[in-house]
């Protein structure tokens, strides 16, 4: 397929996607061959490059990141992505299966009355894909920080599993937003007239896809905030039931100061009142029981106990 690219293309009629999965550099060199991709061009498939798109006449490179979501842990993955967008192709190279062939497909199957505008709607299938999914990871995250909140209120939180979970959520929008924000980038330069992009009839297509990178860019900072507030939440519900404890354990801690100063005052090698008499110990277990009992109500009353 690699070796025949130009031969294809030569039809006028003819638009071409092909979809590399780890391609080896040789295989790279070769498309690059077919289609006259400038170096630099083909140095940015090689990964590792921020959301962005380079122009070089007769063609454009778009780097970009897919994402997938562990349902359960919460933890995210980021997954480069580079295409390379002529008149009459596009092709798409990554290294860990991000792509959902059929979705893609499916997606430019759907829409198949922009067909005609080529390689440009090839390219708004991709970045609306991208998009969609970038989309769909911030309504989960969200509702996984919805999940924690009844967590943190629960009657007995599981303050470390909080704490990692929190955590882990934070870490999963952090990547989010470096992947969201250069995308509004990349869509706003498709969008440029003046650059090799989309021609008339998709550009209401391209700015409704450049209108959700502005809305998952802005559901991602919401949500930053918002875990921000869970955790800050959480360690003020911390410190609450820390000083009930503390205010517990104080209370406790007076009343049992109110028998041991009685009987250590009576264990005083030295005569007193009530020394050897049965009477001081009655007098002695009585007011280790009234003042124990007023201590308590006191306290009570307070809320301290």
């Amino acid at each position: 397929m690699i070796d025949d690219l130009a031969d294809r293309l030569r039809d006028p009629a003819v638009v071409l996607w092909l979809d590399l999965d780890s391609p080896s550099q040789a295989e790279l060199d070769a498309v690059a061959v077919q289609l006259g991709l400038h170096p630099l061009a083909v140095e940015a498939a090689a990964g590792h490059e921020r959301p962005k798109v380079l122009h070089f006449g007769t063609h454009c490179v778009v780097t970009a990141c897919g994402v997938r979501l562990d349902p359960v842990s919460g933890a995210l993955v980021a997954v480069g992505l580079t295409a390379f967008v002529t008149d009459h192709a596009l092709i798409t190279v990554h290294h860990n299966g991000i792509t959902d062939i059929d979705a893609l497909v499916e997606r430019w199957d759907s829409n198949t009355d922009l067909a005609k505008s080529g390689a440009g709607f090839l390219l708004h299938g991709l970045l609306d894909y991208l998009v969609d999914g970038h989309f769909d990871a911030a309504q989960a995250l969200d509702e996984q920080i919805e999940a924690l909140e009844d967590l943190v209120f629960a009657e007995r939180p599981d303050d470390r599993l909080l704490q990692r979970r929190s955590l882990t959520l934070r870490k999963s929008l952090n990547r989010l937003r470096h992947v969201v924000l250069p995308m509004r980038e990349v869509v706003g330069s498709v969008l440029r007239r003046d650059l090799q992009g989309p021609q008339d009839p998709l550009l209401p297509y391209y700015q409704d896809v450049f209108d959700h990178v502005l809305r998952v860019s802005e559901s991602t900072e919401s949500l930053r905030e918002e875990i921000t507030t869970i955790r800050e939440t959480q360690l003020s519900l911390q410190g609450n039931r820390l000083n009930t404890i503390m205010k517990k354990v104080t209370s406790w801690a007076a009343i049992i100061a109110v028998p041991t100063a009685i009987t250590g005052f009576y264990g005083q090698n030295v005569p007193y009142p009530g020394f050897a008499q049965t009477w001081g110990v009655w007098m002695s277990t009585v007011a280790i029981v009234v003042l124990s009992g007023v201590l308590y109500v006191l306290f009570k009353r307070r809320d301290w106990l």
